[in-house]
């Protein structure tokens, strides 16, 4: 019994100090549109781009602060200004399509969310 009031105790004195403590413990969050997009078959030498949308539904400014694509082959431009609770940002990926085959590339796109990082994914086929 004294442990089960202790640990009440000790929670109720946590949430008040978190609450009292004048800290701003909250993040951003992405609501993506897609995080994957297929490309389908394109043709060599035809540099192809896709445009991957998201909302800030968090309470804060949404800041991404890096964006990495996973090669050479694909360059990423992202939405540099901080993103408000409610509004829309973007991060676009082109894939060079130099090569004949098929390919999966990926985007980390690093930002001030809980989890810190999120992963979009383009792949499709190059052809003759």
């Amino acid at each position: 019994m004294c442990a089960f009031v202790f640990t009440i105790q000790a929670q109720n004195l946590a949430s008040n100090t978190k609450n009292t403590s004048g800290l701003n413990a909250e993040f951003s969050f992405f609501n993506w549109s897609q995080t994957t997009y297929d490309f389908g078959k394109v043709k060599v030498n035809n540099p192809v781009t896709h445009e991957f949308s998201f909302i800030n539904v968090g309470e804060v400014p949404l800041v991404i602060t890096s964006v990495q694509a996973s090669c050479g082959c694909t360059v990423a431009k992202y939405t540099k200004d901080p993103v408000s609770p409610g509004s829309s940002g973007f991060v676009t990926a082109t894939y060079s399509a130099a090569k004949v085959g098929v390919f999966t590339k990926t985007v980390t796109v690093n930002a001030n969310t809980e989890a810190g990082s999120v992963q979009l994914t383009i792949k499709g086929e190059v052809v003759e």
